[in-house]
């Protein structure tokens, strides 16, 4: 079976001269494999007439052309396309009463796609673009699963769905007005009061929607979705926005539904998140913005296992090349100080609007990369900024030693008029288009397809992506990274953990990285940063300390608990109050725990 899939937005046939018409061997020959579409004027493939040699793919100056061969059997699990030459999803996430269920995937694999199926918003027209089904045949399609049951409901609008949407920057474009308010017109359950207490909201209440910052709005919409009163629940990547600690109240908070047996699904990139707050997991797997496929459920440990080994052995599909694995054990604090210092900074004092924040001094070495870690409001870009000498300090002095550095800001607007190749060029100069800058930038952050996209027409993963090859582009003492990971997937969280390592070392440089994901900070670090105080209020900036000390400073002021997968090592939730949070606790180890105890107490 063979997908040929056509990326409209990047398609320019005025511009390209439609080399993939002309080099097409089946047009040479008088076969209309590929033909212009009258109405829109772009080129159509004919998945049936095509051979798959793949000219047309090479050909593209556009990077517009997918296509891909796949097994003959997947043709009986086609759920859902997007027209004709349009994306293609393979299966169905299992909804499951009074339980959560994950979904783990990279970004263009079909988890918002599938949301939007179970959620009522999108028909599935199981690939036939011409003549899509009605509801019986749809049902008749999935007779014997349980998605037979979960459509019959939704057909004879029996079942009430609520969704919480992936983007929710836009909440405020659709929904205007003082949020107390807003939240009591949606309190189907009376549990608003419950909620904003739950999720921090009570400082909230009395401001107006459009004045929200992205973690207070995501908090928001989550306390909205919650407040239906519906029989599933689906939320796409509730996390984003929000720190360590609003990360494990939100996972709390949504796992309270199960307890009233709602049906739960929830898409997520943060993989100590996903793995505290579902039940089951589903891997998406395919080429993303070409198709997806979905696993059959799986136990969480054992999907999140699945998933970064690359491999489903009940499907016998490899679908990474090679599996991802976490360092078990911090590198001690005293090998880094072996290493010459690049920037000693003495104590430095902020105040503005209320806030104020107390840096107690440090120093950062050569080829070393320091993780900041801390809740949000609590000064952690403030820090970064007066680094970067983009403000000034009001007492102590800034560091003296005149240092090339390069800014990554967190909140990134797209202000260039061009393209990303344009951009990029422009930063990196002539190292652009040479073998290593390919390999070292432009491959491992996916930007090849991008880089004929004008800045300003890009996604917030693109966007962030072009931003993070930006800063790396630059030649620096110092990288100053502020949240890197936000809206990228897992697989793309751990490339750019990858590519600001190799950056760091074969410069010769350092790097201070802000980041809320753990398993992406414990991924990138070599010692850490730990910001504490109050937020909004006051922030304590203490100096970097090792991965062991420093996670521990942590995790205790959050009274969380970590443990490590045997298998592959990352890092792991551990359930308040369980027999392993307590333990841990005790012998105040809250991330790594002695040598030989992982593997015993995962037994237990």
């Amino acid at each position: 079976m063979r997908v040929a899939v056509l990326n409209k937005d990047r398609c320019k046939p005025k511009d390209c001269g439609l080399p993939c018409i002309k080099f097409c061997p089946m047009v040479r020959t008088g076969v209309a494999a590929i033909y212009i579409d009258e109405e829109t004027g772009k080129p159509v493939i004919s998945e049936k007439l095509c051979t798959g040699c793949g000219i047309c793919v090479k050909k593209c100056p556009f990077a517009a052309i997918s296509i891909v061969n796949l097994p003959e059997k997947l043709k009986e699990d086609l759920v859902h396309r997007y027209g004709e030459n349009g994306f293609e999803l393979f299966r169905l996430p299992v909804p499951k009463i009074g339980k959560i269920t994950g979904l783990i995937g990279p970004n263009g694999a079909g988890k918002t796609t599938a949301l939007r199926i179970l959620s009522g918003e999108i028909k599935p027209n199981l690939g036939r673009i011409d003549k899509p089904p009605e509801w019986d045949e749809i049902i008749t399609y999935f007779r014997g699963s349980e998605l037979q049951l979960y459509f019959e409901r939704m057909a004879n609008k029996k079942l009430r769905v609520v969704h919480k949407p992936q983007n929710i920057t836009k909440l405020p474009k659709v929904a205007k007005g003082v949020v107390g308010e807003l939240l009591k017109k949606v309190d189907e359950r009376g549990i608003i009061d419950e909620l904003s207490e739950k999720l921090g909201l009570g400082m909230v209440l009395d401001r107006k929607l459009s004045v929200l910052s992205g973690g207070e709005l995501q908090k928001v919409a989550i306390a909205a979705v919650m407040a239906r009163d519906a029989d599933v629940y689906l939320f796409d990547e509730p996390s984003s926005y929000l720190d360590v600690k609003e990360r494990i109240k939100v996972a709390k908070t949504i796992r309270s539904l199960i307890r009233e047996n709602k049906t739960v699904i929830v898409v997520e990139h943060d993989l100590a998140m996903l793995d505290y707050l579902s039940d089951f997991v589903c891997v998406f797997y395919g080429e993303p913005g070409v198709y997806g496929v979905v696993s059959h459920p799986h136990g969480v440990r054992e999907g999140i296992n699945i998933y970064l080994d690359g491999f489903l052995p009940d499907e016998n599909i490899r679908f990474r090349d090679e599996p991802v694995r976490f360092k078990l054990h911090p590198v001690p604090i005293e090998k880094l100080g072996t290493e010459a210092v690049l920037l000693e900074f003495n104590k430095m004092v902020k105040s503005y609007n209320g806030f104020k924040l107390i840096v107690e001094g440090g120093k950062i070495h050569y080829g070393e990369i320091i993780g900041i870690l801390g809740p949000n409001g609590i000064g952690k870009t403030t820090f970064v900024k007066m680094l970067a000498g983009i403000i000034k300090p009001d007492e102590g002095t800034p560091p003296q030693r005149e240092l090339k550095i390069s800014y990554k800001p967190q909140y990134i607007t797209p202000d260039y008029d061009g393209t990303v190749g344009m951009l990029l060029r422009q930063i990196a100069k002539d190292k652009f288009g040479t073998s290593l800058y390919k390999s070292q930038i432009i491959q491992p952050l996916q930007l090849q397809h991008l880089l004929d996209q004008n800045v300003p027409d890009l996604s917030g993963g693109e966007l962030q992506r072009v931003a993070i090859a930006v800063c790396l582009s630059r030649d620096a003492d110092l990288y100053l990274l502020d949240e890197p990971s936000a809206f990228l997937d897992v697989e793309q969280r751990l490339a750019v953990a990858k590519t600001i390592r190799r950056v760091v070392e074969s410069k010769g440089a350092a790097a201070f990285v802000v980041e809320h994901d753990i398993v992406a900070q414990d991924f990138i670090a070599d010692s850490l940063m730990i910001f504490t105080g109050q937020p909004g209020k006051q922030g304590i900036a203490l100096p970097p300390m090792g991965l062991r000390e420093g996670m521990n400073t942590f995790l205790k002021e959050m009274q969380i608990t970590f443990r490590r997968d045997p298998q592959t090592g990352r890092p792991r939730v551990n359930k308040e109050g369980s027999r392993l949070d307590r333990y841990q606790k005790s012998i105040n180890e809250y991330y790594y725990l002695p040598i030989g105890e992982v593997t015993e107490e995962e037994k237990e």
